[in-house]
């Protein structure tokens, strides 16, 4: 894709819309993106991304110059879809963004496009039936869930209240590699959040 192209496709969104390069910069910023950040494409074009967002998660901070965001163009890393609570204009703000993987035709750079749409109401929902769902009996999972040991180290610091990045930090390894953990962990216990995942581990004597 040509860089007109690119930046074709962008304005032409009517969601807010901005890319990173593989240097973990805005290349790219339409005007749904300056009206939801509060930040004009001068503003924001170049500047590293963990310094105009302030991203964080269910468990706290994440952004840092190897965030989520920022790696993907470098690495190909990319989660296709997740929520960031994000510093906007109005604040900080729980969107949900849709991302893909482009590459300029003429000088081969990747970028990484983010369409973004806040969900400040559906993720405060999400989080009040967690806490519901936190504080009920949680009926055992079946016996047979087998975590690897990676896994549970995991699944302790989550139960700790660790974040995500403090999480890679300990354990030396990537975000991306701690959010996969927490996918399959997810998946064994068939559970839909990180807290229900905990209550199941803690009731049958995981964790």
């Amino acid at each position: 894709m040509s860089l007109k192209r690119f930046h074709l496709l962008l304005d032409g969104t009517a969601d807010a819309a901005f890319a990173v390069d593989s240097a973990g910069r805005i290349s790219a910023w339409n005007n749904a993106a300056a009206e939801l950040f509060g930040l004009s494409e001068a503003q924001a074009i170049n500047v590293q991304c963990h310094k105009i967002f302030q991203c964080s998660d269910e468990n706290g901070p994440v952004c840092s110059e190897h965030c989520v965001i920022e790696c993907a163009a470098l690495t190909n890393g990319l989660r296709t879809n997740f929520d960031l609570r994000i510093q906007t204009r109005s604040g900080k703000l729980w969107c949900n963004l849709s991302a893909l993987i482009v590459s300029d035709s003429v000088t081969r750079v990747r970028h990484a496009i983010y369409i973004v749409r806040p969900c400040e109401t559906l993720k405060r929902l999400e989080q009040a039936l967690s806490e519901f769902v936190r504080t009920q009996t949680v009926p055992a999972p079946p016996m047979n869930v087998r975590l690897t040991s990676r896994e549970v180290e995991v699944l302790k610091s989550l139960a700790k209240g660790h974040s995500t990045r403090k999480i890679a930090n300990q354990l030396n390894i990537s975000s991306a590699t701690v959010n996969n953990h927490v996918k399959h962990i997810l998946t064994k216990f068939d559970a839909h959040t990180r807290l229900e995942a905990i209550r199941h581990a803690e009731s049958v004597g995981v964790i």
